[in-house]
Parts: C-alpha cells; structure tokens; sequence
C-alpha cells in the first residue's frame, strides 16, 4: 500500500494578518505593558509575539519570569517597561510590524522607525523604511535622511539622498536639514561634481552651517569646519569673488590662510599648481569664469 501522502496548505494571508492586527495595542489577554515616550503612554502587547518576531524583545521580556531568578532591572511579568526615548508613535509602527509584518508609515516618523528597526535588528522593517524615504524624498527632509543613512549603515539610501540632493542643491542649501548635517557627511556632500549650484553659493551655505554648528557645539568656527572646509573649490573664483572672500575671511576664519593662498597661487601660475586636482574641477552649477580653462589640464 502507498504511504500517506502530506502537504503544507495555506489559508488566506490577509485574513490572518487582520485578525492578529486585532491584538495590536489590544489589552485583552496582554501580558506586558509598555510605557512609552514623554507623555507616558501606555501601550499593550504579548510577551509571546514580541519574543517570536524579535531577538531584542526576547531578551528583554525573559528577564524575570515565573520561575527564574530575579535579577536587578529585571522586567516583572506584568511589568510595566519604561521606554521613555521612543515616541509613542514610533513605538506603535514597530509594534504594528511585529504582529502583521506590515506598517503604516508617515514622513513625520519614518526615520525614527528607521532608527527602532536598526536598533531591534528588524531587518524587513528597516528595508519598509528605506522604501518609504525614498518614494517620498523632499528638499526638507532629504539632509536629515541623508545623515540617518550614514549613521546606519544604509549605503542605498545614502546614494538615493545624494542624488536628490545634487539635482537641487541650491535649494537644499537653505533647509534647516542642511544646517544640522555633521561635518562628517556635509564633506561627503561637497565631494560631489555634480551639485547644482555656483561655487561662491556653496561657501556661503559653508559659512552659514558653520556659525550654527559653532554655536550648537560651542566650538570655534574653524574647528568645526574644518572638515569641510577643504572640500570647498576656491580655485574655482574669480580674483574679485576671492578677494572679498579673503575679506570676509577675517571675521570668522572659517578657511585656513593656506587654503586661500593656494587659490591665488593658482590664479598667479594660470594653473592648479599645488592644488589637488579635483579642487579645480568646476561642478555641474559652477557658473563659468575666465580663468577656468586655464585650470583644466586638459584644454586647450
């Protein structure tokens, strides 16, 4: 006689994703309650579906329980769990994940998820988040993103947010976001030969990002800037523009003398001389000078 057969049937995925949707922040049969955010709120969940979806729930809820032995910021079965660093809207998104592997997002919250699903190690809703930031990128948003990516470790996002920011960087440059960067990743940004906009435009942005760094973290101007600084195309200017740079110059210092002087030697020589190359490169909205085709090693 022939063995039984089996098989591995599936109901409707739909279904099941809205009946356990139902249990979301449902205090019915909860067993843990968190306190969540600035305004304390309260919100209900199953130490058995937070610890089957999340190592870092897991961990955090097996402290305690019936029958093991109790240890100092154990979390007693009912608890409650203080998390007052997480918004509690940001906190139901991920919560909403865990029972339904899907989430309602919005751009107000969208890279604070981001942020929870790195820190829980929830790789399908980080990938959600992405998703979502980058389907709805705007000009105030794009250097906050941008500076999130890095942090995280999100190579994609941080092309993604380049990219935009290079299709509109004049505007970009007077967003609060741009204002916030690190010196870290504003450097990465003036990297880029395709930002679209002047030279002269960009070191005001510089400057302007500069005072409110130095005022932010106390610190002078120049050592706050002094990451980005160099990536800043001088050589680029006119001698008037350079002039009156080296004039504003002297209020605050944001440029080293060194950087300036090297600007005027090129224009002395009638070439990038002592200047790495990619500093005499005009970008994409680099309005032309004279002078830069004496800068291109290769015209004519």
């Amino acid at each position: 006689m022939a063995g039984p057969c089996s098989a591995q049937l599936q109901g409707e995925a739909a279904a099941f994703t809205a009946a356990l949707r139902t249990l979301v922040n449902n205090p019915q049969f909860s067993d843990v309650t968190f306190v969540v955010g600035q305004e304390q709120q309260k919100v209900f969940a199953h130490r058995c579906v937070l610890a089957c979806r999340c190592q870092a729930f897991q961990g955090m809820l097996s402290q305690g329980l019936v029958g093991s032995k109790d240890t100092p910021g154990s979390v007693p079965p009912q608890g409650p769990v203080i998390l007052s660093n997480v918004q509690p809207e940001v906190f139901l998104a991920v919560i909403e994940f865990l029972y339904t592997n899907s989430v309602t997002l919005n751009s107000h919250i969208a890279l604070e998820v981001l942020t929870s699903s790195v820190e829980y190690g929830l790789q399908d809703l980080c990938k959600l988040c992405v998703k979502f930031i980058k389907d709805t990128l705007s000009v105030e948003q794009v250097c906050e993103a941008l500076q999130a990516a890095v942090t995280y470790g999100q190579v994609d996002l941080q092309q993604h947010c380049l990219a935009f920011i290079e299709g509109c960087t004049a505007a970009v440059v007077r967003t609060q976001g741009f204002h916030e960067l690190s010196d870290v990743v504003l450097a990465r940004v003036l990297r880029s030969d395709r930002l679209a906009v002047d030279e002269l435009d960009l070191v005001q942005a510089v400057r302007e990002w500069a005072h409110v760094s130095s005022a932010v973290l106390e610190r002078p101007v120049p050592e706050v800037a002094a990451l980005p600084v160099r990536e800043l195309r001088l050589p680029l200017l006119s001698p008037n523009e350079l002039a009156t740079l080296e004039s504003h110059n002297q209020r605050d210092l944001l440029i080293p003398v060194e950087s300036i002087a090297a600007a005027w030697r090129a224009h002395a020589l009638r070439k990038g001389s002592g200047v790495p190359s990619h500093l005499c490169r005009p970008r994409r909205g680099t309005r032309p000078r004279d002078h830069h085709r004496h800068l291109d090693p290769h015209a004519k």
